[in-house]
Order: structure tokens, then sequence, then C-alpha cells
């Protein structure tokens, strides 16, 4: 599945900012961000391949009945998504200059997070608009990507005054 063409915005409707994943590996983060995004009402848009069966019931079981309520779209692969989705894409990254508090959100941006292994490649780093990185204690690696998708979103959310009603 794709994205279709998006409408243009209405005037009084700032573009929704959204939530991307780059090849995720676990079925469990992929149906928490699911959920995350039902309830923030916030697209998400997974680039493929996956590390598991899109069907694999721990998606149904981290995303439980949410998973009907949130906008999702499957890419193929990097290419399609980035000729298909308007607006700049955020990178949150542990290889970034730019720290989550100090990054200046924009409505229509996509939060893209990396694999859960591996990030994301050199090329996808090259290839997005800003790179973010949740500063953490020294001598920790990194978040579990749901929790930082989570934590971006809400700081995203935040500065373009889009949370929920």
């Amino acid at each position: 599945m794709t994205v279709p063409d998006a409408p243009a915005p209405h005037p009084c409707h700032p573009p929704s900012l959204r939530l991307a994943l780059y090849e995720p590996e676990i079925a469990g983060n992929v149906g928490t961000v699911l959920r995350l995004a039902a309830c923030l009402d916030v697209p998400v848009d997974l680039i493929e391949p996956m590390g598991f069966p899109f069907s694999d019931r721990a998606l149904a079981r981290s995303g439980m009945d949410y998973l009907r309520h949130v906008t999702m779209a499957r890419h193929a692969d990097w290419a399609s998504f980035k000729a298909q989705v308007p607006g700049r894409i955020v990178l949150l990254t542990t290889k970034a200059a730019t720290r989550l508090d100090q990054a200046q959100f924009l409505p229509g941006d996509t939060l893209l997070c990396g694999s859960e292994s591996s990030g994301v490649p050199e090329h996808v780093h090259a290839a997005v608009d800003l790179r973010i990185t949740i500063p953490l204690v020294p001598g920790r690696r990194s978040l579990n990507v749901a929790l930082a998708a989570a934590i971006a979103l809400s700081e995203a959310l935040r500065q373009t005054d889009q949370w929920p009603a």
C-alpha cells in the first residue's frame, strides 16, 4: 500500500505531523507506535521490508484494538516513501548534533525512526532534511524505537500545537 497524493491542507488546519518507521524488525514496537499514532491522530508510514509478517500476533497484541483507528501506509522501499511523503523528513538518530530540545519542528514534518538493530543506512542519513538526537546519560546507547518516537512526537506536537483537542 502507498500513500495517496496528499490533499492540499485546509487553510485553517496545518498539515499533520507523521511518523515513519524504516525497515522495522520487531512487531511489538510497530504495534506500540501504531497505537500511539491512533491515540494522537498521527499518520504512520512503514518502509519495507519488515522483519516480521505484517499479520504477526505480536503486532495485534501491542496495538490492540487501536489498529483500526490509525491512518497507515506501507511503502515497498525508501525510494517510494521519499517520492510520496510531503514535507520535511526529520531523522531520529544517535548520530546527530542537533538535540531534540533544540530542533524546530514544522507542521507537515515526518519523524523517521530507523530499524531497531541498525538505524538507517548512510544514503538515508544524507537524504533527510534534519537529524536530531534525544539527549541521554553518557554511556547509554539508545532508547527503544517506540519510546524514542513517543518522546520526539510529543515535542513536535507541542511545538506545532497539534495535540488532539
